[in-house]
């Protein structure tokens, strides 16, 4: 069942109409819902970062929110417009495209349905075929979220392992043969605000390397196999356990490993990035 609350996700900026127009819609089929943003910077055509955001923000809100995830570099191209279920009972309107990927990869998505694009559809938006937006999404999503329609109303369901999934292999622990544990992943992500790098290495895993706050590991990124950066980086619980600028490595808010800059931004300052093809170690030094 749905809560009335309508949480919108894009990569349209907000510099035109595009995201009015979606609020407009939605608002036209129910006026009685609630509408909110995600966010609305995502980079564009960045299906990786959207599926990252998702996984960051949906288990945050109330079971019986819908979610619309917009970044779609296929619109109007044979790709399933998809309701995906979570196992908490959020609902997601998406292209299925790889923007569920970060939620499959850690079993939160229960089960998915198709929507019909020619007759589940804003009235006389048929001829349009480039902003599915506003005219498929956002009109069933606001249909879903006021109950006007129910999820089992989509009737052709598609099975979960089948949704376009994009390669998401969580970080890991493992020992090596010098007898010096590690913990290796990518970098998912930045911190676009405060130039933070966010990895996929989770606690769980980085926990395994039995540290205490002031321990220090050898820190190692690569881009595409080559090494961007590497130094010897301090474990620390806040920022202010490091003096201003000097790096560090914490938990950030989505409970993986984050490097981070004292009141500084340690994407700029040290020219590394975030994506698939950044990688991360860290050892433990014994």
């Amino acid at each position: 069942m749905t809560n009335k609350q309508l949480v919108l996700q894009t990569d349209f900026g907000l510099q035109d109409g595009a995201v009015s127009s979606m609020r407009g819609v939605a608002y036209s089929v129910a006026d009685n819902i609630t509408i909110s943003d995600l966010t609305h910077g995502i980079t564009p055509f960045n299906i990786f970062e959207g599926s990252f955001r998702l996984f960051q923000t949906v288990n945050y809100w109330p079971a019986g929110t819908v979610f619309v995830s917009m970044v779609d570099p296929g619109v109007g191209s044979k790709r399933l417009s998809i309701i995906a279920k979570t196992t908490a009972g959020h609902y997601i309107v998406t292209p299925d495209n790889g923007t569920l990927s970060h939620l499959i990869a850690h079993g939160l998505i229960e089960s998915a349905r198709v929507i019909n694009e020619t007759t589940q559809r804003l009235p006389g938006s048929e001829k349009s075929a480039t902003f599915h937006g506003r005219d498929i999404y956002a009109y069933n999503g606001a249909q879903l979220a006021s109950g006007q329609v129910r999820y089992e109303s989509y009737q052709q369901v598609v099975p979960v392992e089948q949704l376009v999934q994009l390669p998401i292999h969580p970080g890991q622990y493992q020992a090596t043969p010098a007898d010096e544990p590690q913990v290796v992943g990518n970098i998912d992500i930045t911190d676009v605000n405060f130039g933070s790098l966010w990895s996929n290495i989770p606690v769980r895993e980085f926990e395994k390397l039995s540290l205490t706050y002031g321990d220090t590991l050898a820190v190692q990124i690569k881009h595409q196999g080559r090494v961007m950066f590497e130094a010897a980086l301090p474990y620390v619980h806040t920022f202010t356990d490091v003096a201003p600028g000097e790096p560090l490595i914490y938990i950030n808010s989505v409970y993986t490993v984050a490097l981070g800059v004292h009141t500084g931004s340690f994407e700029q300052m040290y020219h590394v990035g975030a994506g698939p093809d950044w990688a991360v170690t860290l050892t433990k030094k014994m």
